[in-house]
C-alpha cells in the first residue's frame, strides 16, 4: 500500500449513555481515557444499537402486506386484459 493515502486509525472508546465499548476510528476528541495502559479517545454518541428504537423493540415494524393487495385491486384487472 502507498504510504500517506490511508487515514490514521486511533483507539476509541464509544460512549452512549451507560453503554461503553472499545473500537478504532479516524475520529478523535479532546477527551481521553486510559484503558489497560492504552490511551483512547472518548466519543460520545447520541444514538447507537443500544438505544435506537428499532433495535430496542420500542418501534414496531409496519406491515406492508396490504400494499400488494391494494396494487392488485387497482391494477390487477388491467393485467388480465
Amino acid at each position: 500500500m502507498k504510504a500517506g493515502t490511508h487515514p490514521v486509525n486511533h483507539p476509541v472508546l464509544f460512549v452512549d449513555g451507560e453503554h461503553e465499548w472499545q473500537g478504532v476510528s479516524t475520529a478523535t476528541s479532546k477527551e481521553t481515557r486510559t484503558i489497560d495502559g492504552i490511551e483512547h479517545y472518548v466519543l460520545h454518541l447520541d444514538i447507537s444499537a443500544f438505544t435506537h428504537p428499532f433495535y430496542t423493540g420500542q418501534k414496531k415494524i409496519v406491515d406492508t402486506a396490504g400494499r400488494v393487495e391494494k396494487f392488485m385491486r387497482r391494477y390487477g384487472n388491467q393485467a388480465k386484459k
